[in-house]
């Protein structure tokens, strides 16, 4: 019986795997070669300093959103001072609303990126103020706003971030960035200055 059913069926015979031919070692090494020279090509013509300050005003704008959420959550002021000599942001959680650091309350720096400073850098003002940082000061002289239980700032206000080539030379404008604070929502927008206006990114 087993043998009737071996001549009726055969036996299934797949075709022979063929080999896949890879690249050779030459080929390689030319795409490569080939890579490195557009990117050779392409290089002069990209300014990472403009990215870098897309990614730092980017990040000022988080902090100040977070410490405005943060005072809605928690029911209770949120002040953030901007040190400009230190070029960093300090955020201090105001449990009592009384403006006073007190010791059990928390506070949190957060520092500028590397290479960027508080400035315009040669770019024009915006209707809010010439900056750097156009906030009053509190009582320890550092420009300072605070966000409230209900969402909303202390005051509208503006301040300038740029690079640190731009604050030496005071020639190079499209390195500028400026974020405005609404008094009424607490919300952030940010601008970068294309070289002739200022225009709205976020």
């Amino acid at each position: 019986m087993a043998d009737r059913n071996r001549r009726r069926f055969p036996p299934l015979r797949l075709p022979p795997m063929r080999s896949r031919d890879g690249f050779t070692l030459v080929e390689a090494l030319s795409v490569v070669f080939l890579i490195g020279i557009l990117i050779a090509l392409a290089a002069p013509n990209i300014d990472v300093v403009q990215y870098r300050m897309n990614g730092a005003v980017t990040e000022v704008g988080s902090t100040l959103l977070a410490a405005q959420r943060l005072a809605v959550t928690r029911q209770h002021d949120v002040v953030v001072r901007f040190d400009e000599p230190g070029r960093r942001i300090i955020v201090h959680w105001d449990a009592n609303n009384d403006g006073v650091q007190d010791a059990d309350e928390r506070v949190q720096t957060y520092p500028l990126a590397e290479g960027v400073v508080f400035g315009r850098g040669g770019a024009p003002p915006r209707p809010l103020g010439e900056g750097p940082i156009g906030f009053r000061a509190d009582g320890d002289g550092l420009p300072t706003v605070r966000f409230h239980r209900n969402g909303s700032a202390s005051e509208a206000g503006v301040l300038y971030l740029t690079s640190e080539r731009a604050e030496r030379s005071g020639d190079r404008p499209r390195d500028a960035r400026a974020l405005e604070l609404e008094r009424s929502t607490g919300r952030p927008s940010w601008y970068r200055y294309s070289g002739t206006a200022w225009e709205r990114a976020f």
